[in-house]
């Protein structure tokens, strides 16, 4: 068995409202010097796990698994992407 660390992306779906996103938008970034520069935002959650298993692909899958096991995200409103760690060290 080995350790890995999978990491986990929760982003709100196009289609759905981002109240966060809007406030950063609209209350930082629209009355900063970059307001001519960035046309939006859109906000998001990042978790990482670290995961001991036989191998990444079963990591991955068992990751993935708990998050819809356990209701981590709303399939309704959020998209989900779990992929090996990209980060340095976290």
């Amino acid at each position: 068995m080995s350790t890995y660390k999978i990491e986990v992306i929760i982003r709100n779906k196009k289609v759905a409202r981002d109240p966060e996103g809007e406030t950063i938008y609209k209350e930082l970034i629209g009355r900063s010097s970059y307001a001519s520069e960035i046309k939006g935002i859109r906000s998001g959650k990042w978790l990482l796990f670290e995961v001991e298993a036989d191998s990444l692909e079963t990591a991955l899958k068992d990751v993935e698994k708990l998050c819809k096991d356990l209701r981590i995200f709303n399939p309704v409103v959020h998209e989900m992407e779990v992929r090996p760690y990209q980060g340095g060290s976290a």
